[in-house]
């Protein structure tokens, strides 16, 4: 193991502990927290967290130490208000930089959970189970738009960065069942040009971000001599057009290539069966 992840009801003694004990044999650690706000664990020595502001429970004014609220209207009633220049969203940024915590985007989670995004794609579709696909399509028209929320969490990303803050991204594949892997994080890239990135800024932040947070950047993350030949290769540009990246030819791993459609069609109508 070399990084390990708190999760909602974990306590502030408790992940102190986990931590120290972590940092001690130059491990990292993240969360997905609840009952430990952003600034109590970026105090702590934390090293990233997961799902980007919308998940800070510590928006909530009646939230109570070490618990996790029952809802997420306090929260919720805060965030859709905030904007990258209000004091509270300052003193994070601050505390969360001084610190050297990174902030993980799942923006395709926010937009996930709403009947009028993402964009269906026939390429999702194809690769879900019948049962997958027949239920994220029912759970789909029972979602309420979640437009004000996701732009909401867009602000505050662009603006964390501009302030100097490190984001990584990933497609946590949850929600109503409409993320899968792979298209997931070819959306997540989308998304953040759509927050204002520019796509090579995007693709920064989904690649060398990543890898240097993992200290694995002398190995993956660029382009560069001596380093593992992992990359994928796209038709047309998308440095100029962000949707090209869905145009995959050839995936390399380890300097081997895969057929990237011969790939896909090996697992239609597996996903979310096994």
């Amino acid at each position: 193991m070399t990084s390990y992840k708190a999760f909602t009801h974990i306590t502030r003694a408790e992940l102190k502990e986990v931590i120290d004990v972590a940092h001690k044999r130059g491990l990292t650690v993240t969360g997905h927290i609840c009952s430990v706000t952003f600034r109590e664990a970026a105090e702590m020595g934390i090293d990233d967290i997961e799902h980007g502001f919308i998940a800070d429970f510590g928006w909530d004014l009646g939230k109570k130490p070490d618990t996790c609220p029952p809802s997420n209207e306090g929260k919720d009633a805060v965030f859709i208000n905030l904007t990258g220049e209000s004091p509270q969203v300052q003193e994070l940024f601050r505390t969360l930089i001084q610190h050297h915590v990174a902030v993980t985007s799942t923006l395709t989670a926010v937009e996930g959970y709403s009947s009028d995004r993402p964009p269906l794609q026939q390429r999702v579709l194809d690769v879900m189970s019948p049962q997958a696909q027949a239920g994220y399509l029912a759970q789909r028209v029972l979602q309420p738009p979640t437009r004000l929320f996701l732009k909401k969490e867009m602000e505050l990303e662009f603006a964390f960065v501009k302030a100097g803050g490190t984001l990584l991204a990933g497609p946590d594949p949850t929600g109503i069942g409409g993320i899968v892997a792979g298209f997931g994080d070819q959306r997540e890239i989308e998304l953040l040009v759509e927050a204002g990135f520019r796509p090579v800024e995007a693709i920064h932040i989904a690649t060398e971000n990543g890898a240097r947070y993992l200290k694995e950047d002398d190995r993956i993350g660029t382009l560069a001599p001596g380093k593992l030949a992992d990359l994928v290769v796209v038709r047309r540009d998308p440095s100029s057009k962000i949707s090209d990246i869905e145009n995959v030819e050839i995936v390399f791993k380890d300097g081997i290539g895969y057929d990237s459609a011969k790939l896909i069609e090996s697992v239609r109508g597996l996903v979310g069966l096994r």
